[in-house]
């Protein structure tokens, strides 16, 4: 090789992938040629790469040999550290010697998901007296958050990264959240006596020497709507799990206001400023506390004049707090400014979403929510995060969407329409240009796997108890020995399932909540007879290959609730602007959970079973074939008998392999 010719894409990406133990996916290479392409024209490109294609190499071999800063943002955990402890280490060592260049990476979170040194060494602001307590004393050694706080205290010792992440077993929220401070709650590296061996600045700095900075979807929603940049500056953005960025964008952009967090920020602020301020803002909060405890659960198409007098009540209080606790000072108070910041921005959080309810921007949706647990909240959310994502996202770099469920429907532009795109192919002045891909799977989807559709079921209403269902799963669990991944579409459903399953089938059935989710899928993984039953969160993140996922059931397709006070507005406003509400919102939604839930079946190329949906309507209805079409090709048929005898098959052929 000449010194001035560069390295080929495919010679690099060979390299890459003997290096991570994988064999060469035709799919893997037309991806990574497609995001070279992107990235080299300064393009979008949105490519649906299906399970087992090797998609986070097939953007991370381009991205390096391009040279240029890439951040890529994931939704999940796992791929994460499977980016930064696997992916990126061995891709990095087998490039290095055709680019001549050791590519540097990193990892950055949101500045809550480290461990702050001053908050563990100096305390945490206490509501009822001044100054800050010492968790650790007060927390008896002997109990859960005692000993918590007491592990926290020695990892601090031997920690590199303060990361949450990396400490494990983990901790609670609540014993995480005495060590760890939000972004409006820190004191600023240059204010803080530990602001020299901060682990979020370290981070902050790791970053921005980065070739590669690793990060989260929601950090990216706060770089975005902020204004102030958190990311370092880069010239390609690579989203992994793209399916799931419109979600965490939005929750990022939802305001809520609780009379339980009106109250600590009353209690934080009142000895730090004169009795006047303090007394308007306690005011503003019990008239709001009493206001909340009448309020019905569902979207307020305007605020009622009450609520409007109330939250302009808080609004002010809390603006004349915030001027106060700028300009006094208390010595007495221990530790003034960290005790001063906390208060500072427990009261800032209040004033923003309360000004931001009485403007009444017609591009939000406000609404009452209830909680068995927490009782009554009021929140504020985007009607739509598409026209944030195409200022904020796509004007400044080349951007690669990836997922393996990004083509519902048979194409791009209903995901596309959801970030802002305007349909594939039509250019103008606000519209960036994009471009689709989907390089498949590598797996033989008609012959590994079966959809089957309970055609015969009762269609399910929206309370009550599907007998009819049950008997249908418990006789599909016992022609397939076991073997069973049960998604429901609430947790209540999955609940009764369990309770009912548990009596009736004499294998061990495992329900989300009654363990962790990783100890929950080890034990499932382990036993092959064993079943596990969640909710939609369990969707995205189980991937178990081989003979203890056969059959994964659905309990119904699953349409947003009636009464989702952000997903029926934002049906309406599609109707609205003379498109189909229903088509465009609910059965997107529900296209792209379905994709998701049938992706949890073939992980492998031996994996063979069966995708049960027992809910007639996607035989039966209109919108079936689109959903149907939003998920793997598997070979499809709504005969009983026929699917009872493949499971029967397949799980007699795992044990003649003694599985």
């Amino acid at each position: 090789m000449t010194a001035t010719s560069s390295p080929s894409l495919p010679d690099l990406l060979h390299a890459a992938v003997t290096a991570v133990g994988g064999t060469e996916r035709p799919g893997q290479v037309a991806m990574a040629e497609a995001v070279a392409a992107a990235i080299d024209g300064n393009s979008h490109l949105l490519v649906q790469a299906g399970t087992g294609t090797g998609k986070s190499l097939g953007y991370l071999v381009p991205a390096l040999a391009h040279g240029e800063r890439v951040v890529v943002a994931t939704a999940t955990l796992a791929l994460q550290r499977q980016l930064v402890e696997r992916d990126l280490p061995r891709t990095v060592d087998a490039l290095h010697p055709q680019l001549r260049r050791r590519p540097e990476f990193a990892m950055l979170k949101g500045r809550s998901n480290y461990l702050c040194l001053h908050r563990l060494h100096e305390g945490v602001p206490q509501e009822e007296e001044e100054g800050l307590f010492d968790p650790f004393e007060a927390a008896a050694p002997s109990s859960k958050l005692g000993k918590d706080l007491l592990r926290l205290r020695d990892w601090s010792d031997e920690t590199e990264t303060g990361d949450r992440d990396d400490l494990t077993p983990g901790v609670s929220d609540r014993a995480w959240s005495q060590v760890s401070v939000t972004s409006r709650e820190c004191l600023g590296a240059s204010k803080c006596a530990y602001g020299a061996e901060c682990f979020a600045e370290a981070a902050r700095e790791r970053a921005k020497l980065a070739d590669v900075v690793v990060t989260n979807h929601a950090l990216l929603a706060i770089d975005a709507i902020e204004g102030a940049p958190v990311l370092p500056s880069h010239e390609v953005l690579i989203v992994d799990e793209a399916h799931e960025l419109v979600s965490r964008v939005t929750g990022v952009a939802t305001g809520e206001l609780t009379p339980g967090q009106v109250n600590r920020a009353v209690r934080r602020a009142a000895k730090l400023v004169d009795e006047k301020a303090a007394d308007a803002l306690q005011t503003a909060a019990e008239s709001f506390e009493r206001l909340m405890e009448l309020a019905l659960p569902g979207r307020l198409e305007e605020v009622p004049e009450e609520l409007g007098y109330c939250l302009m009540a808080l609004r002010d209080a809390a603006r004349t707090v915030i001027t106060a606790l700028g300009n006094t000072r208390d010595k007495s108070v221990q530790d003034e400014d960290a005790v001063r910041k906390q208060a500072l921005a427990a009261v800032e959080s209040i004033h923003a979403v309360a000004e931001r309810i009485v403007e009444g921007s017609e591009y939000d949706v406000v609404w009452y929510e209830r909680h068995d647990r927490f009782g009554a909240s009021l929140r504020v959310a985007p009607l739509s995060v598409s026209g944030l994502l195409r200022e904020k996202l796509f004007s400044e770099r080349s951007v690669v969407l990836t997922s393996a469920t990004l083509k519902l429907g048979g194409d791009f532009n209903g995901v596309g329409a959801s970030l802002g795109l305007a349909p594939e192919g039509v250019e103008g002045e606000d519209c960036p240009e994009w471009k689709g891909v989907d390089v498949g799977s590598p797996f033989d989807y008609p012959k590994q796997g079966i959809l089957y559709v309970a055609r015969h079921l009762a269609q399910p209403g929206r309370e009550g108890s599907r007998t009819d269902m049950l008997d249908e799963l418990a006789e599909l669990i016992e022609a397939a020995g076991g073997r069973t991944l049960g998604l429901f579409s609430s947790m209540r459903a999955a609940q009764a399932a369990a309770e009912e399953l548990r009596g009736r089938l004499d294998m061990p059935i495992l329900l989300q909540g009654e363990e962790t989710l990783g100890e929950l899928i080890r034990t499932f993984a382990a036993d092959t007879r064993t079943c596990l039953f969640g909710t939609l969160s369990l969707w995205q993140g189980v991937d178990v290959p081989g003979p203890s996922c056969q059959l994964v059931v659905m309990d119904r397709v699953p349409f947003p609730r009636p009464d989702d006070p952000l997903m029926s507005a934002r049906q309406r406003a599609v109707e609205d602007a003379g498109g189909n509400g229903f088509m465009a919102v609910a059965a997107t939604h529900a296209a792209l959970l379905m994709a998701q839930g049938a992706g949890r079946l073939v992980r492998a190329s031996g994996d063979r079973g069966v995708v049960a949906v027992l809910d007639p309507r996607l035989a039966t209805a209109r919108y079936g074939s689109f959903l149907r079409a939003s998920m793997p090709d598997f070979w499809y048929t709504t005969d009983r008998n026929q699917v009872r005898r493949s499971l029967a098959a397949i799980d007699a052929a795992a044990k003649a392999d003694g599985r």
